[in-house]
């Protein structure tokens, strides 16, 4: 278990394109950190600079006390799960697992004994230990690809992508294993994922990219609760987030949206008074209207019933701004019904519009 600090770390390729841009994070030891950000955001290069397939620009790279700027990757410590799992074919699983382990010379006690207690953890049976891996299922072969990190009892674990090209069932299981085997072996984890429930579920902290720049690094609830940008607030959370345009009053304490006054809470924004605004409201942050509340008044294009909540989407205003609203349980809603629609004071978030930045 390591330590992993990246100190102003750059990539640009020789054609002069730059993929990551002064990247500053420290990983502290026995973190799970969740690289999430759109495709090409520059998450994957940042984890393949991490292993020593990408070579550092600018800025020092370290694990635990080396620097590794320099350092091939078998001379780093970690230990690396891929997307596509990277199995070799003509071998059984134990064989898989216990390769690495061979080349470094390891003693053939040792290797059984390591292998045995991998499979042990990731409840592989004999029998499958004996099996080639076109032999198994899509997730009993992420399995072995993990426990082929597993028994190198690294200091670090990568993980680039690993559940994709799970089905969805699969994937919600094997995020779960995923989880309880990082909480049980205690070993600094990095993870790649563009898919927001898999990074909020996962990992203690969350390093949002967008262009190879950190947006925000937090907690899943801090980038949740408090996204920094209007980027944050439109990737974490699913369904994203509504935005409109809308402007605050003299006095800072109510924002105009959609013909409708709402009030904004005390003390939570600031240098707002008399402007224009992004208005950020979550889905689930908007109730149906009763009596003479104030409203918005949105008119529903299309209703999904999911059992538990219903989903509401639609649009409001004359420039018919869209909006999606999560309401809990089933709903009588039809295409073209006309909703009032309260916002919770306390869940407004406002952005500049020009930054796109948070303000308060």
């Amino acid at each position: 278990m390591a330590q992993v600090r990246l100190d102003q770390i750059q990539k640009t390729y020789p054609n002069g394109f730059k993929a990551i841009h002064g990247v500053d994070v420290e990983i502290a030891e026995g973190e799970f950190i969740v690289l999430v950000g759109p495709s090409g955001c520059g998450k994957s290069t940042l984890l393949r600079m991490i292993a020593g397939l990408e070579t550092v620009t600018e800025g020092t790279m370290s694990i635990g006390d080396r620097v590794v700027n320099d350092l091939e990757p078998a001379d780093r410590d970690i230990a690396m799960v891929f997307q596509n799992y990277a199995l070799y074919p003509h071998m059984n699983v134990f064989d898989n697992m216990a390769y690495g382990l061979k080349i470094r010379g390891l003693a053939k006690a040792e290797i059984e004994t390591r292998v045995k207690k991998a499979a042990e953890i990731l409840e592989l049976t004999d029998e499958q230990l004996t099996r080639k891996p076109r032999q198994l299922s899509g997730g009993q072969r992420q399995r072995v690809a993990m426990g082929r990190a597993i028994v190198r009892e690294p200091s670090v674990f990568l993980f680039d992508e690993p559940l994709s090209n799970l089905d969805a069932k699969l994937r919600v299981q094997m995020r779960v294993e995923i989880k309880r085997l990082q909480e049980r072996l205690g070993i600094t984890s990095v993870y790649v994922t563009h898919d927001q429930v898999e990074a909020m579920t996962l990992g203690h902290r969350l390093i949002v990219l967008n262009a190879g720049v950190v947006e925000q690094l937090g907690t899943p609830i801090e980038l949740y609760e408090r996204p920094a940008s209007v980027f944050v607030a439109g990737f974490i959370g699913s369904p994203s987030m509504n935005f409109a345009a809308a402007k605050t009053a003299d006095d800072g304490r109510t924002v105009q949206l959609g013909g409708a006054e709402f009030a904004l809470p005390d003390g939570i924004f600031t240098d707002t008074a008399d402007r224009d605004v992004i208005l950020g409201i979550r889905p689930e942050d908007l109730t149906l209207a009763a009596g003479n509340d104030s409203a918005t008044t949105m008119t529903a294009s299309l209703v999904e019933h999911l059992g538990a909540d219903t989903l509401v989407h639609g649009y409001f205003g004359t420039d018919r701004s869209d909006m999606t609203i999560r309401l809990g349980g089933f709903h009588h809603i039809a295409d073209g019904d006309a909703l009032a629609l309260q916002v919770v004071p306390e869940k407004i978030h406002l952005f500049d519009p020009e930054t796109e930045k948070r303000l308060g």
